[in-house]
């Protein structure tokens, strides 16, 4: 089933304490934890996979169990299949959790993207605060030195507020 929706490389631990160190030493899109694991329920683990990034985790279990599981773990974004399921069934599962996994991908790299600008914003104004205060400049002075340095050196407006930091900070 697994190789209906493009999972590769599958691979297979027989308790939480393997699948914790493999999720250290590697990364995955997603996990599937067919409960009960011989160490845990693993319904504690789907959590904690769901509480560290990205992953997609489903959480299979038997259908009388089914009800009480996926209360609880489903606010933290754990898909539950009851099992037995027809294998259409986890097929739409695994490519709904691949394609929402996908889009956690992008929500992260956006989020990383604005951090990152909002340190450059936060860099630049701690600069010109300093151009303001130390050498008397008005803050549209401060902005505009910032950006003449920047363009007559070909480097960023970061690069100019790191230096103004490190030389008069």
């Amino acid at each position: 089933m697994l190789s209906e929706v493009n999972c590769r490389p599958v691979l297979t631990v027989n308790s939480i304490v393997s699948a914790k160190r493999m999720l250290l030493e590697e990364k995955f899109d997603i996990v599937i934890i067919n409960t009960p694991l011989p160490d845990d329920f693993g319904v504690d683990f789907a959590v904690d996979i769901c509480d560290k990034g990205s992953m997609g985790v489903m959480l299979a279990v038997k259908a009388e169990n089914y009800p009480q599981v996926n209360a609880y773990v489903s606010p933290y974004g754990v898909l539950t299949v009851a099992k037995p399921s027809a294998s259409q069934t986890i097929i739409q599962s695994l490519q709904l959790l691949c394609s929402t996994c996908e889009r956690l991908r992008r929500m992260e790299q956006k989020t990383a993207s604005l951090e990152s600008k909002m340190d450059e914003i936060r860099k630049v104004n701690r600069a010109k605060c300093l151009l303001i205060e130390k050498n008397g400049m008005t803050e549209k002075e401060a902005h505009r030195f910032i950006e003449k340095q920047a363009m007559d050196s070909c480097v960023t407006k970061l690069f100019v507020a790191e230096k103004i930091l490190e030389n008069i900070g």
